[in-house]
């Protein structure tokens, strides 16, 4: 695992419980739970994490633009959990009462060959891979 993914984890482990949203949100518990249970899943803490929209996604690369191949989680309104993805556009793979079992369906989705993210952009990451094969 990359620096620069260790601190994102570290970034986002120690911010979850003071969202931006405002206090007493029913999605912050939720929130919390989820990125605690994907950074304890060694195949999701290799990727390069991110939020917004109180979801979490991973990218296979560390620099921006993130890529868009990984399902992601989200949380709804009532606490459970959402799993969308790969792309914003796509159907809602699922919901579930458990962010453990969020996590679970985003690791079967995986990418062949997934991890550890790249040490640059999406674009890089393209051209590495049109050179090597996937990692």
């Amino acid at each position: 695992m990359t620096d620069t993914v260790e601190a994102a984890w570290r970034k986002i482990l120690a911010t979850a419980g003071e969202h931006t949203w405002p206090d007493g949100s029913p999605l912050l518990g939720p929130f919390t739970e989820m990125v605690r249970m994907a950074h304890a899943e060694p195949q999701l803490r290799q990727l390069y994490p991110w939020t917004g929209m109180w979801e979490l996604h991973f990218s296979r690369c560390t620099g921006f633009r993130p890529t868009w191949d990984i399902p992601y989680i989200g949380t709804l309104s009532d606490g459970r959990y959402y799993v969308e993805g790969p792309h914003r556009n796509s159907p809602r793979i699922a919901e579930t009462d458990s962010a453990q079992a969020a996590v679970a369906m985003v690791i079967e989705r995986l990418p062949p060959g997934c991890g550890p993210a790249f040490v640059g952009t999406a674009e890089e990451l393209a051209a590495y891979e049109r050179k090597t094969g996937p990692e």
